[in-house]
């Protein structure tokens, strides 16, 4: 650890404490961050019958009656098996990845083993505009056989009335980047977090907790690009999974798909496929599709974009998604293996649109 970085974690850390001097004596007294206590978003999921339904809190209850608590949705098949956890909306003006997770928890049919889903990560940034990043609808909608549904669009970060304490300043932060983007506020810069820390933190902590007391197999996290950028159309993938993802990406070119592969950075850290892999038993990964909302002059519909339509980007995460399982299933035994089946694939969602996914 170089001394920049050692000094601001040592101004970070004592700037939480209030120093009363008796003689000699100097005792240190812990200062609670005061988090709204508000209600979490709902959002339109419509779970198949049998799913059950959680919250995020029930993993840290830290995190109860805060406006970062979520809905966990846990998907059981009939025969025992591995277990598979995907979070969507970990930022939340990453449309395809929370259509995805609700996709799952409306469609997906588990034969063998658990699917676990959160559709909104973080479920205070669906609340937030963030004023640094290009103007998008404050909502989408897309039609169904039960007729027209509408989703809120979020931002990247926790929204700041939320979080508990103000963004560090640059003697506070680990580094410049952590100043400049207000990343104590993004969540996949937390992780594995901290149980009674801000409000970020606490979210971050308690996926962790759930994946390790789920004892998660497979854990996604699902993100969205620039198109035209470095990480569109790729997966990153925990140093220990690296060559479970190779193969399930040589299947996925077989048919066609083609998506990038990269591993997880020992020195970027706070990152969900380095820590939930780090910090659990867990195979972590990321995937990311790209989304035109994040051009510089993005379109004003972010569902019907000609080159990268909503349900094409979806698509292509249930395909990797599945491409991965299968892949994991080649590696272990069949009491461990997991079985997922009812969901459209790419080529059905381009043809025929999200209404074949969602209820």
């Amino acid at each position: 650890m170089d001394n920049g970085l050692r000094t601001a974690m040592k101004n970070s850390i004592w700037s939480r404490f209030v120093f009363i001097p008796i003689g000699l004596l100097i005792v240190g007294e812990p200062v609670r961050l005061q988090i709204p206590s508000l209600r979490p978003a709902v959002h339109d999921v419509r779970p198949a019958t049998g799913v059950k339904v959680k919250m995020l809190s029930d993993y840290l209850p830290g995190l109860a009656r805060t406006p970062g608590d979520t809905a966990v949705y846990l998907l059981e098949g009939s025969k025992p098996g591995g277990t598979i956890f995907v979070a969507g909306g970990t930022h939340a003006g990453e449309i395809a990845g929370s259509v995805t997770a609700i996709g799952l928890v409306e469609r997906a049919e588990v034969r063998q083993g658990r699917l676990i889903v959160v559709p909104y990560a973080n479920n205070s940034a669906i609340t937030y505009r963030d004023p640094k990043r290009p103007p998008s609808p404050k909502e989408f909608k897309i039609k169904t056989a039960s007729g027209v549904r509408t989703f809120a669009i979020g931002a990247r970060l926790t929204k700041p009335e939320h979080q508990g304490e103000p963004d560090p300043s640059a003697e506070e932060a680990p580094s410049p980047e952590y100043v400049s983007d207000n990343l104590s506020r993004n969540l996949d810069r937390q992780y594995p977090g901290k149980p009674e820390g801000n409000l970020t933190q606490r979210i971050a902590a308690a996926i962790v907790s759930l994946i390790r007391e789920e004892r998660v197999d497979l854990a996604f996290d699902l993100h969205e690009a620039p198109p035209g950028s470095r990480l569109a159309m790729m997966v990153v993938a925990n140093p220990k999974n690296v060559a479970l993802a190779a193969e399930a990406l040589l299947s996925l070119e077989a048919k066609g798909l083609a998506m990038k592969l990269e591993e997880s950075s020992p020195n970027f850290r706070g990152l969900s496929h380095r820590e939930w892999g780090d910090a659990t038993p867990a195979m972590a990964f990321l995937f990311e599709t790209p989304n035109p909302g994040f051009l510089k002059n993005p379109p004003g519909d972010p569902v019907n974009d000609p080159e990268w339509p909503l349900a094409k980007r979806v698509g292509i995460h249930i395909e990797t998604l599945l491409a991965m399982i299968d892949a994991y299933n080649g590696t272990v035994p069949e009491t461990r293996q997991v079985e997922i089946t009812g969901l459209p694939g790419l080529v059905e969602l381009t043809r025929s649109g999200l209404g074949q996914l969602l209820r």
